[in-house]
């Protein structure tokens, strides 16, 4: 795979709009909000959520949506995914015939934002999933990800308000994502390595939400050795990621992260000193990163 082989374009009309607005001192603005419009998801002939999404790889989206609600299985074979944008709705159908009407019923909400849910059995799997015990995290790739993400166009430094997910290998972002809610990005991942067969035991996840216990979980599925994020912790992620082998590395900005699980993964071969703190512009905070130029 070539370095961002999926990218943000943040120049596509659909995913912002301009809004006119008066700033702190009463005078007249305008700036980039990102859109949000719902995605009804169906599998087969049953309905299954309505997700709040900005919009782009639908189909990625509801492929791993449902990968890892558990409705979908790692052998199941996809016959075709049919999005209609003009009623806003997705199906994805399936040779083998499936019923989720109980599992339905177990839905309950996380701390998510946007529509994160958990099912009551999510983590059916959990414990089954054996993470790649040879992979490593080289402090130089760390550094080189942080940098290339966080300074490549992004739909975030257009308008903010948005989460971004990245696949990555060794010091290569690979695919980056982005959507109003971390849960809808790190689902577009899991159906693109999904519906193009992309190994897991050798890449990198990266997030710049925070380190949940459903973010954990999710990677976890995904069979995704390092999940590295730009933010903090809950006790519970923390957990999870150290039952599973899992190795978490948040708060990464500039030259400092810490690592709270699998530690053991990390190579030090940078000199932490010579990494210089990264610009205010890419600091991710805040709603108007232009006015940081």
């Amino acid at each position: 795979m070539k370095e961002f082989e999926i990218r943000p374009n943040p120049d596509d009309p659909d995913l912002s709009v301009t809004v006119e607005g008066i700033d702190h001192e009463g005078k007249s603005v305008e700036t980039s909000v990102v859109t949000e419009r719902p995605l009804t998801l169906f599998l087969n002939a049953q309905e299954i959520v309505t997700l709040m999404t900005i919009g782009d790889h639908p189909d990625l989206l509801a492929v791993g949506y449902l990968l890892n609600q558990n409705m979908l299985r790692p052998d199941d074979e996809i016959t075709a995914v049919d999005h209609e944008p003009d009623i806003e709705t997705i199906v994805v159908r399936t040779k083998r015939k499936t019923d989720y009407e109980e599992k339905l019923k177990k839905k309950t909400q996380t701390s998510g934002c946007a529509q994160g849910t958990v099912f009551g059995d999510l983590m059916e799997v959990f414990d089954d999933v054996k993470l790649n015990p040879d992979a490593i995290l080289r402090t130089s790739w760390l550094y080189a990800l942080s940098k290339k993400i966080n300074t490549a166009p992004s739909l975030y430094l257009r308008a903010g308000a948005i989460h971004g997910c990245v696949l990555c290998e060794a010091d290569r972002p690979l695919v980056y994502v982005e959507d109003v809610g971390r849960h809808n990005a790190v689902d577009k991942i899991a159906g693109y390595m999904f519906l193009n067969d992309v190994r897991p035991d050798d890449k990198i996840f990266y997030t710049t939400g925070r380190l949940t216990s459903e973010m954990v979980i999710k990677t976890v599925k995904m069979g995704i050795p390092i999940l590295l994020s730009r933010s903090g912790f809950t006790a519970w992620g923390v957990d999870l990621a150290r039952r599973a082998g899992l190795t978490l590395v948040g708060r990464a900005r500039g030259k400092r992260f810490v690592a709270l699980s699998g530690a053991e993964r990390l190579i030090f071969d940078t000199d932490s000193q010579t990494v210089t703190d990264e610009h205010a512009r890419h600091a991710r905070k805040g709603g108007l990163p232009e006015a940081a130029e």
